[in-house]
């Protein structure tokens, strides 16, 4: 090639193509797909309604985690076909081959980091609906304002990803902001993305409620549990006997002015202290199950971190909402930056960062690796 920088930027795409090939194991999953579909082939497959939706299911799960990197082999195919013209030929004929490789790289490599990304959310909940809580810490006004801060930054980055958000439950701050919020992400992988911003996030500025312009530090807690889908077996239910039900009347917008029934539902659950609460449907009854879902939800994840506790480490949220425990710092004076403590990935981009351009610090956790160690061989047990 007349360009000296194209061959090693092609080789260092097909090397991590490579990598993620194994990573992922795609021949072994290339054969069971195989096999399973040897079976669905046989005449009695459907006899036995439940092994084969068992099968159907396990065969769709396989073929989604290894699609997107076979699409992209055929891109590569492309791209080395092209290489490896332009190899051959020269003057004119070389130059517009190379200009045509070298528009498709850019393009290309966002579209591994992208795959390469997808193939770190492995965890049994990754691909599943989000429920996120914020709760504001100790520091009054100060830090409601900083829970409704956050509690838009999440919703913006929802939106830009192509989520849904639900708002579940809030409660106002006394003089301003909010004390409380939790919100549904529904989308695929949501929980696989967002679980990187569970712990304790810290805000530094001069405070718009001091008259004295005096800077203050305030903290929030971030939960983030995967929501249970229906058809996931699980060992436990959860008896009326073990839960305190109360009902309320919806607060914020659009609650009591509009809403003049005590339709809200919070449930406690007298076993762990887990408390939900849900006042985002008008009705009693769907609040009543949209709230013993993410009970169930956040009952799976306690089990969960019981069995992962020698990580507890990243698990910020468990921890007091105080100096040490921060997962993050976002200071706004005297200087701007936002910085993770556990990667170390940091901007002077405040703005776009409370508008929801959370990827950077999501990628960089990812590719830390936290999530994948710990979790592929947990099983939860009654």
């Amino acid at each position: 090639m007349q360009n000296p920088e194209l061959r090693p930027k092609i080789d260092l795409i097909l090397k991590r193509a490579g990598h993620i090939r194994k990573f992922l194991d795609v021949e072994s999953c290339l054969k069971e797909i195989d096999a399973h579909e040897a079976q669905m082939g046989m005449p009695n497959f459907w006899d036995n309604q439940d092994m084969a939706q068992q099968i159907v299911g396990a065969t769709n799960k396989l073929k989604s985690k290894i699609t997107p990197i076979l699409k992209y082999g055929k891109k590569l195919d492309d791209l080395k076909a092209l290489a490896d013209l332009a190899e051959e030929s020269d003057g004119d004929d070389a130059i517009e081959l190379e200009a045509e490789i070298a528009e498709m790289l850019q393009p290309l490599q966002e579209e591994l980091d992208a795959i390469e990304i997808g193939s770190f959310l492995n965890s049994p909940m990754d691909k599943n609906n989000a429920i996120l809580t914020i709760h504001a810490g100790a520091g009054g006004t100060e830090s409601c304002d900083w829970a409704d801060m956050l509690f838009r930054m999440y919703v913006r980055w929802a939106e830009r990803r192509g989520f849904t958000v639900e708002v579940e439950d809030i409660a106002d701050g006394e003089e301003a902001g909010i004390s409380r919020a939790t919100i549904r992400i529904i989308g695929e992988n949501a929980y696989g993305y967002i679980k990187a911003e569970r712990g304790v996030h810290r805000l530094v500025r001069i405070s718009p409620f001091d008259s004295n312009k005096r800077r203050h530090t305030s903290f929030c807690a971030v939960d983030v549990i995967g929501e249970i889908e229906d058809d996931l077996s699980l060992d436990f239910e959860i008896k009326d006997e073990e839960l305190r039900i109360d009902v309320y009347r919806a607060s914020g917008k659009g609650g009591q002015h509009v809403n003049r029934t005590e339709s809200a539902v919070r449930l406690t659950h007298l076993e762990t202290g887990i408390v939900v609460a849900c006042q985002n449907e008008r009705s009693q009854h769907k609040n009543k199950e949209r709230a013993m879902k993410i009970l169930k939800s956040r009952i799976y994840e306690k089990r969960l971190d019981e069995k992962r506790a020698e990580m507890e480490r990243f698990y910020g949220a468990k921890n007091e909402m105080g100096w040490g425990n921060q997962i993050r710092s976002y200071v706004f004076q005297p200087y701007q930056m936002v910085k993770d403590l556990r990667t170390g990935t940091e901007t002077g981009n405040i703005q776009a960062v409370m508008d929801g351009e959370l990827d950077r610090f999501i990628h960089a956790w990812l590719r830390a690796g936290c999530p994948r160690t710990r979790n592929k061989d947990i099983q939860i047990e009654d």
